[in-house]
């Protein structure tokens, strides 16, 4: 059973997956929302450019017709002549055509970040699998489409039939009216029949948006095991990190001992504290070479004892000196006066005088 438990994937995805499957070009996509943000695009085109490109590309083509018998297409002439005709169709088309690949590119990125991946253009195998292949015809994705493409016919649908029914007379009429007057109803019609279209496709672009993030997120999640696998390649193994930290313990520990000999003198709690200082002159102020807590600081006051270094009982100063100073620092400003009086001392010692401690 704590098997099943740690190879049943119910962990939330960590950052770390989620940053490979976007660098594999694995991404949470709706297709819906890309077509969403295409068709808005060409409806805002269409209500903002269609005067402009009617105009546009009426002039060279009514040019072209009236003066069909005076146009020349042997050599040079014709490929002139083409060149004249791409740049009217490029002045007139391009700007729209800018502006429908922009909403193109927004609808991907408003989904994910840009994604530059070739794994996607990598053959792979088991695609070419019948049971795969049966999986994604009649698995939850395939049903979720077909379901998504006939709720779409029946709204399009739907939306064409509450447009274009009132219009319906007029529509029989239309053939019977002017040639710029059946472009005029012609334009007002696709506007309002693109418009609410858009207005109902919304709808199913942000449903399915939600679907796809989902379905794709229950997919990267993981296993307690696949958790425990990540955080050993990315932080490192814990047993061999609590084994790295008792070595770098104990190569400290052989460091404060060999130093202690240096000392100038031991500064104690008896019970819990030790920490040595060395001082010597010229220096701007004392330094610790060792301190300890319990074991270290009767291995300290040992050592000290086995090469006559002083050793002085100073509760409030031994505690005040092992919260803050570290090894091979100077001590705090703040204790400057408490450690020379100590040293002071020490050193009155070693005159052959005698004295006591503040």
């Amino acid at each position: 059973m704590a098997e099943e438990s740690e190879n049943e994937k119910t962990h939330d995805p960590t950052q770390k997956k989620l940053d490979d499957a976007h660098q594999r070009g694995d991404v949470a996509k709706s297709q819906e929302v890309s077509t969403w943000f295409l068709l808005a695009g060409a409806t805002l085109v269409l209500s903002s450019f269609h005067s402009s490109i009617g105009t546009g590309l009426q002039t060279p083509l009514k040019n072209l017709l009236q003066n069909s018998w005076m146009i020349r297409t042997d050599g040079a002439a014709l490929i002139e002549l083409t060149k004249e005709l791409c740049v009217s169709l490029l002045s007139t088309l391009g700007m729209p055509f800018l502006f429908i690949v922009l909403a193109a590119v927004a609808g991907n990125l408003i989904q994910h970040r840009l994604v530059f991946s070739t794994e996607g253009l990598t053959p792979k195998f088991s695609k070419l699998s019948p049971m795969e292949g049966a999986k994604r015809i009649f698995g939850k994705q395939a049903l979720a489409n077909f379901l998504k493409g006939l709720f779409k016919l029946i709204v399009v649908g739907t939306v064409m039939c509450a447009v274009l029914w009132p219009e319906r007379f007029r529509l029989d009429a239309i053939v019977r009216n002017d040639p710029s007057a059946i472009i005029d109803i012609s334009t007002t019609l696709a506007l309002q029949l693109l418009g609410s279209v858009v207005a109902m496709l919304a709808f199913i672009a942000i449903a399915d948006f939600f679907f796809q993030y989902r379905t794709w997120f229950e997919k990267l999640k993981m296993s307690l095991q696949e958790v425990k696998e990540e955080y050993k390649q990315s932080e490192g193994d814990p047993h061999i990190k609590g084994k790295i930290k008792q070595l770098r313990q104990q190569s400290m520990k052989k460091r404060m001992m060999a130093a202690v000999p240096t000392a100038s003198v031991i500064i104690t709690n008896p019970t819990h504290y030790s920490v040595a200082l060395k001082y010597e002159r010229g220096m701007t102020a004392p330094i610790c070479v060792a301190k300890g807590m319990d074991a270290i600081a009767l291995k300290i006051r040992e050592v000290a004892g086995k090469h006559d270094i002083p050793i002085v009982e100073n509760v409030p100063l031994a505690r005040a000196l092992y919260a803050t100073v570290e090894i091979d620092d100077e001590i705090p400003g703040e204790h400057y006066q408490a450690v020379a009086e100590v040293i002071g001392y020490v050193m009155g010692l070693k005159r052959g005088l005698s004295g006591r401690p503040l």
